[in-house]
C-alpha cells in the first residue's frame, strides 16, 4: 500500500516512532524505535543494534502482527497534532523489522491551521 506524498514527507522528517507487537502470551509490547521509509517498496524498516536478539524482533518472528505510530505536537497554543498510524504485517529479516502496511491512517499533515477537533482523517486499506 503506497504512502501519499505528504505522508512520505512527514515520515521522512521524523526521527522516532512507536512499534507495538504482540507477545506470545497475548499481551502487547510498545517500543520507541528509529525507522526508515522505503518509498519505492511502500514499507517501513526498523533497524537497531542487536535487533535480532530483542523481544520486539522475536514477537514479529512469532506472529508478524504490528502497529506503528509516528506523531508529534507542532504547537500547544493553539493545540496542533499530526499522526501517521500503520497497521499491518511485519517480517524479521537479518537485523531489521520490515513493516508491510495493510491500513494507513493519517491526520493533521495537510491541515496545519485546523482545530484538532476539526481534523479530517485519511484512512485507507483493509
Amino acid at each position: 500500500m503506497p504512502f501519499t506524498e505528504i505522508e512520505l514527507a512527514y515520515l521522512q522528517a521524523q526521527p522516532l516512532g512507536r512499534l507495538a507487537t504482540l507477545r506470545p502470551d497475548g499481551t502487547l509490547q510498545n517500543s520507541p524505535v528509529g525507522f526508515r521509509v522505503d518509498a519505492a517498496a511502500g514499507t517501513i524498516d526498523i533497524p537497531g543494534y542487536g535487533m535480532s536478539g530483542s523481544r520486539k524482533y522475536r514477537n514479529v518472528a512469532a506472529n508478524g502482527q504490528v502497529a506503528f505510530v509516528v506523531d508529534d505536537v507542532p504547537s500547544v497554543d493553539p493545540w496542533r497534532v499530526r499522526c501517521v498510524e500503520i497497521r499491518g504485517t511485519a517480517e524479521a529479516i537479518g537485523e531489521i523489522i520490515r513493516i508491510h502496511p495493510r491500513r494507513i491512517i493519517s491526520f493533521g499533515l495537510d491541515q496545519p491551521d485546523a482545530d484538532a477537533h476539526d481534523l479530517v482523517v485519511n484512512s485507507r486499506g483493509a
